[in-house]
């Protein structure tokens, strides 16, 4: 799964889509409602294949969570405005070693809000697309690798250049005096 180039600001709802990359900002886009806006630098910018959830083992990536939601609630998960005994409930089919006590519910509701995010936007359809294409083209062998080349013809004719643009004249200008 990949999830490079979103985004999530601190203080602002939502995750945002990365579109171009500025002198002191970042033009990013928003996933809930497409609006365009520059992320400045001194605002807590987070990728999402940074954050971590915190776990009794070891803290498991938010892509890895992601992609074990996935497996459970393939279409949609259930509403981040859910009761948290409900949405914890949930989690724990997933990711049944998460840190109670470090993990708050605020983050249980984000969690559950970005995935059901993503899912809208279609970011997992497009991983799952691409993965296809890549197998496929490993199964199918290559129409050039199968065609062998001919030799060159010893008289056959060379591929020109382009003709290089031609250069105007100057025009001089300024008065005759002097000649």
């Amino acid at each position: 799964m990949q999830l490079s180039g979103i985004i999530a600001i601190s203080g602002r709802p939502g995750l945002f889509k990365v579109i171009a990359q500025s002198k002191n900002s970042v033009i990013v886009e928003s996933m809930i409602d497409k609006k365009r806006f520059p992320a400045y630098s001194t605002e807590r910018i987070s990728t999402l294949d940074d954050i971590s959830v915190f776990t009794y083992d070891e803290d498991v990536k938010l892509t890895d969570i992601f992609e074990k939601m996935l497996s459970v609630f393939p279409q949609e998960a259930p509403s981040h405005k859910a009761d948290i005994k409900e949405l914890e409930a949930a989690l724990e089919q997933f990711l049944p070693n998460w840190d109670q006590d470090r993990v708050y519910p605020s983050d249980v509701r984000k969690l559950f809000q970005w995935y059901n995010l993503l899912i809208k936007a279609g970011a997992f359809q497009a991983v799952e697309t691409k993965e296809a294409v890549a197998t496929k083209e490993v199964k199918a062998p290559k129409a050039e690798s199968a065609k062998k080349k001919a030799p060159a013809a010893k008289g056959a004719a060379k591929v020109a250049k382009p003709a290089a643009p031609k250069k105007t004249a100057t025009v001089k200008t300024g008065s005759s005096r002097g000649k």
